[in-house]
Parts: C-alpha cells; structure tokens; sequence
C-alpha cells in the first residue's frame, strides 16, 4: 500500500474518532442535564497566578451539594463537589484583563470560603441569583451553625 493512502486512512481515523469525541460530549450534557438544574459554572483551578487559571464546566445542584463537571470531559462524575454548608459567601467582583477572554460572556465571578481555602467560581447573572438562594436557604430545622467554619 503506497504511503499516500496510509496518510489519508490515519487522517480518515482522527476524523472519525473527533466526530465521535463530540457526539460523546453532547451525550453526556443531555444526560447531565436531563434532571434540570444545570448552569455553566467555571472554577478557578489555580489561584497561583493572577487571572489565570479558570476551567470552563458545568454546575448542577444536588439535594445539599453543588457538583462541577469539565465542560470537555467524558467522565460521568463531578470533578468538584461542594457542601452547601461548608460554603459561605465573601463576596463578589468583575473578570479583569486575561479573565475577560478566559470566561463565558457577562459572568461574575464569585468568592467563596469552604472552611479552608478561597474558592472562586463564574457564573452568569441568572445562575448567580440562583445560586445565592440555594447557598442562603436550606431546609426547615437546619442548623445554620453546624459544620459552618468560624
């Protein structure tokens, strides 16, 4: 077999395996999504350099936890997942500079504190009123005191 055609079946192969990455990608969105209550939701990774880096993902609430997934992944399972009572609101401010380009138009990006670390996250201004609501609401007899860091 000339050199030429081995070329074009590696090349017919990579398009092959590419189509069937996204077909995969769109699956598991609607499969994610399937019981509502997904955003997008992006969380900063690496806080060691200013700006830098964010990793672009999904958010969907989950009784008590609010799980993250990597918007590029196959993987069925949160990457990050977040007690609501562990996590408390520091506030709140606009991407800057590298941000800008790195995040979804018109989000905010949110500061939150779990106990131990800062935790930022971004997301639009629909999500973030939703997300407000379920960190500060919980169900009745809840103890707003217990596992909340002090």
């Amino acid at each position: 077999m000339p050199l030429w055609q081995w070329v074009v079946d590696v090349v017919a192969v990579l398009l092959v395996l590419l189509v069937l990455y996204g077909v995969a990608l769109v699956v598991r969105r609607r499969v994610l999504s399937r019981d509502g209550g997904t955003f997008e939701l992006s969380y900063r990774a690496r806080s060691s350099t200013t700006g830098r880096g964010w990793v672009l993902g999904l958010g969907r609430y989950a009784g008590e936890e609010l799980e993250w997934f990597r918007i590029f992944s196959l993987s069925p399972r949160p990457g990050r997942v977040w007690k609501r009572s562990a996590l408390a609101f520091d506030g709140r401010r606009d991407p800057v500079g590298h941000e800008e380009l790195a995040l979804y138009a018109d989000h905010v990006i949110v500061v939150l504190s779990d106990g131990r670390d800062e935790l930022e996250l971004a997301l639009g201004p629909g999500s973030l009123m939703g997300f407000q609501s379920w960190l500060e609401s919980a169900p009745p007899g809840t103890d707003w005191d217990r596992d909340r860091p002090r």
